[in-house]
Formats: structure tokens, C-alpha cells, sequence
């Protein structure tokens, strides 16, 4: 993320049905957030292009180069992020399931230089006709403005970036 973008949530065209967000608690200490949304297209294919595209669907405003993306989909593997020289650990892989779930901890964007801690969970499962994606963050740590304005503007971006897979799964079956 550049520094001016780091806690502006971008808007994003409706393609597919638009993502539910929702905070579902925020504490002192942390905050737990879901977001989901609908794909047209198998969990198999849809895993694909989670982990495979992840550089395709993933917003450019909320990488901190636009470098390339990468998810390498194993247990201790990195949701990494590189430009030239420049490299950044966005998170680290610490749970795979192929095509159903995905866990990675770390904190995303300002939340690691914050120091946060968290844990992404993108979960998928089959539909009549397509499939639905869960994308849910717990996030912790210590904060001194406290975590209700943070949770808030953390979920409309993973709602964005949940948004931003949909559409980019459903546009590739058209």
C-alpha cells in the first residue's frame, strides 16, 4: 500500500453480487471480521484463482509496490508481494485444504507495521450453482486509539478484496 492509500478503502464495480461485510465483535484488544460473497464458478476453479491469480484480482491500490503477488499455497508458505528488489511477507500459509480453506497469520498492510497479529481465513464451499466464499480476519494486539474505527475500515477493504476474487471468477467464465 502507498502511504496515502494505507486506510482508504477503494470502491469497487459490481460485477458479481457484492460482498456482505459484517464486524462481528471488537474488543481492547482486537476485532473479528466476516465477509462474504457468491462465485458463479466451481470451489475447485474458484481456489484456482484464489492462490494461482492472486496478482489478477487483488487490488492495486492495496499493494505496497504494485509488484507481483504471489500465494504459495502450503503450510509455512508466503502471500508474498515482489517489485525489483523490493519484497514484502504480506502473510504467512500456516493451514491448507484444498479447494475449501486457506488460513494465513500476519498482519496485512498497516496492520504489521501496527505490530497486529492476525489470522485470514478464506473458506469455500459449494453451491447449487457456483460456490460461496467466507473471508474472515481476527486480528489482535495493542492499540491505542482503540479498535473500533480500525475494524471498521479493515473490513470494508477485505470486503473489497473479497469483491474484487467474485467478480475477477465470475469474469473468467464469461
Amino acid at each position: 500500500m502507498k502511504p496515502a492509500t494505507l486506510f482508504f478503502p477503494f470502491l469497487l464495480g459490481a460485477a458479481a453480487p457484492a460482498a456482505h461485510a459484517h464486524v462481528d465483535a471488537v474488543g481492547s484488544h482486537g476485532f473479528v471480521l466476516t465477509n462474504t460473497a457468491v462465485s458463479t464458478v466451481s470451489a475447485p476453479q474458484l481456489w484456482e484463482y484464489l492462490v494461482n491469480d492472486v496478482d489478477q484480482w487483488w487490488p492495486e491500490d492495496h499493494t505496497w509496490w504494485e509488484g507481483t503477488l504471489s500465494i504459495d499455497p502450503r503450510a509455512g508458505g508466503c502471500f508474498c508481494e515482489k517489485n525489483d528488489s523490493n519484497e514484502a511477507l504480506h502473510m504467512q500459509v500456516s493451514y491448507v485444504q484444498p479447494p475449501f480453506l486457506l488460513r494465513m497469520t500476519g498482519g496485512l498492510g498497516p496492520l504489521q507495521q501496527l505490530g497486529l497479529q492476525g489470522t485470514l481465513n478464506w473458506q469455500i464451499t459449494a453451491a447449487e450453482h457456483g460456490s460461496h466464499i467466507s473471508l474472515s480476519y481476527h486480528v489482535s494486539g495493542f492499540y491505542p486509539q482503540g479498535f473500533e474505527k480500525l475494524a471498521d475500515i479493515v473490513d470494508k477493504v477485505q470486503a473489497g478484496q473479497l469483491q474484487a476474487l467474485a467478480t475477477y471468477a465470475n469474469r473468467q467464465q464469461q
